[in-house]
C-alpha cells in the first residue's frame, strides 16, 4: 500500500475594507474545506493573491487605494494568477457595474448585502 497524499486545502480570500462583511463571509464559509484568508484594501488583497495563489477571492469593488476592479484586471492579466477565480462584490447592483466586472475579468458578480445561502452554493460550485 503507497501512502496517501492529502491534497492541500483550497484557500479562499476575502477582500473588502468591511469588518462586518470580511467576518460574515469569514464566518458563512468556514465550514467549508478551505483556508480562509483576509485583505482589507486592494494592494493587500494584489500582495497575498500573488503569494497564497488563492483559489477563490470575493473582492468588493470600492476599497481604498486600488479599487477592485483594478485588482481583477491585474490579476487577470498575470499568467501566474489569471486561473483565480474572482466574485466581484458591490453594494451597487447597476448593469453598468456588472459591465465593469466582466469587462475587468470578473468571473461572477454578487450584489451586496450577499445571501449566505447564495454564497455558499457559488462556493461550493466552484470549489
Amino acid at each position: 500500500m503507497g501512502i496517501i497524499e492529502e491534497k492541500p486545502r483550497p484557500k479562499i480570500l476575502i477582500a473588502d475594507d468591511e469588518d462586518a462583511l470580511r467576518l460574515l463571509a469569514h464566518e458563512t464559509l468556514e465550514d467549508e474545506a478551505a483556508d480562509i484568508l483576509e485583505a482589507c484594501d486592494g494592494e493587500e488583497a494584489l500582495e497575498m493573491a500573488r503569494q497564497e495563489h488563492p483559489r477563490l477571492i470575493l473582492l468588493d469593488v470600492a476599497m481604498p487605494g486600488l479599487t477592485g476592479f483594478e485588482v481583477c484586471e491585474i490579476l487577470k492579466s498575470d499568467p501566474a494568477t489569471r486561473d483565480i477565480i474572482i466574485v466581484m462584490l458591490t453594494a451597487h447592483g447597476q448593469s453598468k457595474d456588472r459591465e465593469r466586472a466582466e469587462l475587468s475579468g470578473a468571473d461572477h458578480f454578487m450584489t451586496k448585502p450577499f445571501s449566505p445561502v447564495r454564497l455558499l452554493r457559488l462556493v461550493a460550485q466552484i470549489l
